[in-house]
């Protein structure tokens, strides 16, 4: 099934257009300078049809028509040392500025030729990636901690109906589409079939259900993580698909509850939400060594929790004291400042 056509917008691997073609241009200024002033300075060697002086301007006018090769012919060089000087100056000026000309030219024309075979070897390797559908302030935090988790930046594929939002994304070295992510087209140009991870970072609750059920209905197997600002619509988001649904307004708020009366809880909060720093949360499978009581374990990484199928059962469940092949275990783990 072909994908629809979509503005994919990839990191750009050389530096920045626009960059680039102010350098050419002023070296193809800074060309025509240099012959200006060489003809100024030595202006007796030159002469006017007219047998007028060589003025200032009338060196920068036979400067460009030089270097731009269009050469009227109503000022040339008639002293020795002026045919000398625009044999070795002028003539590899206009070959210089001739080639910049071309490049440029070459350059625009390829543009976008390039473009579309890098948008094709990119869709060719896109798989087991993870798409980031909204990059306001929660998609840059999620963004942020898959990165700091080790997933690399070219893993990430981030679609946002703000092109600006696209194009912070773009220079942060992630690919962007810009788009509606409930729109089946645009999930399908990110490559949501092969995706290994969604995340759900709209802004309204309404557009993340949708986007929750288009990405749930193009790929079954895909883990769904979304955000929502209701309590009230978390069913919505579980019955649409979604694996796990965050409260951003009721997670805040049983932060500012807990800061009333312990602030420094808080903190740690906050640290244990910050990826490669102070303390971590993680996530592992048990060994076969560990399989047994869960007193056993050493006490340098304190277990919090135990996921046995779908399941998350709490250190103090009596069923998580005996830890089973195929557990995983959720615990604590420190990082050296």
């Amino acid at each position: 099934m072909p994908v629809p056509a979509a503005d994919v917008r990839l990191p750009e691997p050389h530096p920045d257009p626009l960059r680039s073609l102010m350098r050419r241009v002023a070296v193809a200024v800074g060309l025509i300078v240099l012959v200006a002033l060489i003809a100024f300075l030595d202006r007796d060697g030159y002469r006017d049809v007219d047998d007028s002086p060589v003025t200032l301007l009338d060196a920068f006018y036979y400067s460009t028509v030089s270097v731009t090769t269009t050469g009227y012919g109503d000022i040339t060089p008639v002293s020795d040392r002026a045919r000398l000087v625009s044999t070795l100056v002028v003539t590899p000026a206009r070959v210089l500025f001739l080639i910049i000309l071309v490049g440029t030219t070459l350059e625009v024309l390829a543009g976008r030729a390039r473009a579309v075979y890098r948008e094709r070897i990119w869709r060719r390797t896109l798989s087991g990636h993870t798409i980031i559908c909204g990059f306001g302030s929660k998609g840059v935090a999620a963004t942020d901690t898959l990165l700091a988790h080790g997933v690399s930046a070219e893993r990430i594929v981030v679609i946002d109906r703000n092109p600006m939002a696209v194009e912070a994304a773009r220079r942060r070295g992630l690919a962007g589409i810009v788009g509606d992510a409930s729109a089946s087209a645009v999930l399908q140009s990110a490559g949501v079939a092969s995706a290994a991870a969604v995340v759900v970072a709209p802004g309204g609750d309404a557009d993340a259900v949708l986007m929750t059920l288009t990405a749930r209905e193009l790929n079954r197997e895909a883990t769904v993580v979304a955000a929502v600002r209701d309590s009230e619509n978390v069913h919505l988001l579980e019955q649409g698909g979604a694996d796990s649904v965050v409260v951003s307004s009721g997670a805040a708020g049983r932060l500012l509850g807990q800061a009333v009366r312990s602030p420094r809880i808080v903190r740690v909060l906050e640290d244990l939400l910050n990826v490669g720093e102070g303390l971590d949360v993680i996530e592992r499978d048990v060994r076969p060594e560990e399989v047994g009581p869960l007193d056993a374990l050493p006490a340098s990484a304190p277990v919090i929790a135990v996921v046995r199928g779908d399941e998350v059962l709490r250190f103090d469940d009596a069923r998580a004291r005996r830890l089973e092949p195929g557990d995983r275990l959720v615990c604590l783990c420190s990082h050296a400042r």
